[in-house]
């Protein structure tokens, strides 16, 4: 019988990351002769069985399946001074930020580089507002990059400036499908989700999950109410990824995310907890163990007594390397904009440019050397043209 790919690299895989076949037998739920049957070809293991193996391999790669990182940061500071939150806690030249005269959360201006918003009031109890969601937070890494700055000594910067933490998502990647959403799901539904909250709600491929949140492709699970200080959302990163940058769903780096969501005081424990103990794995199941754990049904059990679930355990750090805070520094670019113009200008622009060339006429080329760009354009291009160094201060003596 021919080798097949699958066989061809489940052998390879295991021979990398340094698994004998007994070890992978065991997380498999299989026999060591029965591994060794399916690597020599003897046996055919179905397309359940194949998946299974597969993460069970995964779970032992050297480049750790799970990695953790900040998603959504917002702090909100009791001065009105947005210059000395700017340069001092944020350690960014309020020169380079892009200035628009209005606002959100009823802010009545706001300050930009990117995706890192700074939201001013002229009310002394609305402050300055610094929020950072998923590529806003990307963006702010690079430039603590630049900085020599880690995401604690930031937070200590924006404790010691009296910040009020309003918001703080962590968010966990899983590169290899170890959380199956379908299935977390059903336990929901068959009473195999044992939680302190009293509500979940799925939604799958198309749907629409809130106003305020994007299109939802694939299948995502909240596990809390959204109104509530400290909620879960789990979703499919892989299709928000095809959605989103129409990247093969097969080549997406993360399969699933779980977020954990926090604002207010939840938040401010969470970050409080982070600064103390300097472990971040510890932070964040300490938070989900709290609120959650997937159990198998036994009927001949009190449900207080069913075995935990074998893939929720390794999730949540049962034999598995520990988990560190990671970081993916992003430098601020032009790309969604570019994406915004390739996907709704251009096919309007070449139709011009074509009629232009059929009526020996010029007036695409007129609009755009008459085009006058504005003072935010201007700043845009100095954005863009600044490197990371340029754009952030010194450090701030005490």
């Amino acid at each position: 019988m021919e080798e097949s790919s699958w066989v061809k690299e489940l052998k390879e895989k295991r021979g990398e990351y340094g698994i004998s076949q007994n070890k992978l037998a065991v997380a498999a739920g299989i026999t060591r002769q029965y591994l060794s049957d399916i690597e020599t070809g003897k046996v055919r293991p179905s397309a359940e069985l194949q998946v299974s193996i597969s993460k069970a391999l995964e779970r032992f790669n050297p480049d750790s399946p799970l990695e953790m990182l900040f998603d959504y940061v917002r702090i909100r500071f009791p001065t009105l001074d947005v210059k000395h939150i700017v340069e001092s806690v944020l350690r960014l030249k309020l020169s380079y930020m892009l200035h628009e005269d209005y606002g959100f959360y009823s802010y009545s201006e706001h300050y930009c580089m990117g995706d890192i918003f700074v939201l001013v009031s002229g009310e002394e109890e609305k402050g300055v507002l610094v929020e950072m969601k998923g590529r806003g937070c990307r963006q702010f890494e690079n430039y603590l990059l630049a900085q020599e700055r880690s995401w604690y000594e930031f937070f200590m910067d924006a404790l010691v400036e009296g910040g009020v933490m309003k918001r703080l998502d962590i968010a966990i990647n899983d590169k290899v499908g170890i959380l199956n959403i379908p299935n977390l799901t059903e336990k929901c539904r068959n009473e195999e989700c044992i939680s302190v909250f009293r509500s979940f709600k799925n939604y799958r491929s198309g749907e629409l999950v809130r106003r305020d949140e994007k299109e939802c492709m694939g299948n995502t699970l909240y596990i809390g109410s959204l109104q509530s200080e400290v909620y879960f959302c789990i979703y499919e990163k892989d299709y928000e990824q095809y959605k989103k940058n129409n990247i093969p769903i097969e080549d997406a780096e993360v399969k699933n995310r779980f977020e954990i969501r926090l604002k207010n005081k939840r938040a401010y424990y969470a970050l409080k907890d982070l600064m103390f103990y300097d472990n971040p794995e510890s932070t964040a199941f300490k938070i989900i163990n709290r609120y959650v754990r997937f159990v198998d049904k036994d009927d001949d059990k009190p449900r207080s007594d069913w075995k935990l679930n074998n893939e929720w355990a390794w999730f949540i750090g049962e034999n598995r390397d520990s988990m560190k805070l990671t970081t993916k520094p992003e430098p601020y670019s032009f790309r969604r904009t570019l994406n915004w113009l390739s996907r709704q200008v251009a096919p309007t622009l070449k139709m011009a440019m074509k009629l232009d060339e059929i009526n020996n006429t010029k007036f695409i080329n007129e609009i755009i050397t008459n085009a006058k760009l504005k003072e935010r354009h201007e700043k845009i291009l100095k954005q863009q043209a600044a490197t990371a160094k340029e754009v952030i201060t010194g450090p701030v003596l005490k």
